[in-house]
């Protein structure tokens, strides 16, 4: 009896065994996969793609936010600036080009770096010393008593120069300077 009962065992021994020997010799083979290719394409890749697509939207979100944060941040300094431009009285600072009415025979002089271009009427460069002042559309320096070309950028290097007006004038000016 003892006999008979171990074979028994060793028989379901050997069966168990020659099973799984045979069950882990199939799997992973071409024709079957561990992970087929349709579990691949309808369940793990629409997955990864929707965590991926959550990600970018919340990065992209968060660039929208950074960018409309400098937008208004550019937007209320160049408010700040344009409002805080003089230009009507006999004397201003402007950091953007500003509108000057010169009445005929009155001077217009700046501080270095004064920026000026001539809408209309005519007027002379003024000028204690030469260059006069720096024609920046023409490339070149205009002395002083020469003519001031309409629709040209004009540069001061030295505090005093300017525009002397021969007739009324309307002046685009930029920087500080002093109506005379």
């Amino acid at each position: 009896m003892r006999k008979s009962r171990t074979r028994r065992i060793l028989a379901a021994v050997l069966a168990v065994g020659a099973a799984a020997v045979f069950l882990g010799a199939s799997q992973g083979t071409q024709t079957d996969p561990l992970v087929t290719m349709s579990y691949i394409n309808e369940v793990t890749a629409p997955q990864i793609l929707s965590d991926v697509d959550a990600r970018l939207d919340q990065r992209e979100q968060a660039l929208v936010d950074r960018l409309d944060a400098s937008i208004a941040r550019y937007e209320r300094d160049m408010e700040q600036k344009l409002s805080g431009s003089a230009g009507t009285g006999t004397a201003g600072t402007s950091s953007a080009f500003t509108v000057v009415n010169v009445a005929a025979g009155r001077q217009l002089t700046g501080a270095t770096g004064f920026e000026f271009l001539l809408r209309s009427g005519s007027a002379t460069a003024v000028a204690a010393s030469a260059p006069g002042l720096i024609d920046t559309t023409g490339g070149g320096t205009l002395a002083s008593g020469g003519a001031v070309e309409p629709n040209h950028l004009y540069l001061t290097t030295a505090e005093g120069r300017g525009l002397k007006a021969v007739t009324d004038l309307t002046v685009l000016v930029r920087g500080s300077y002093t109506l005379t």
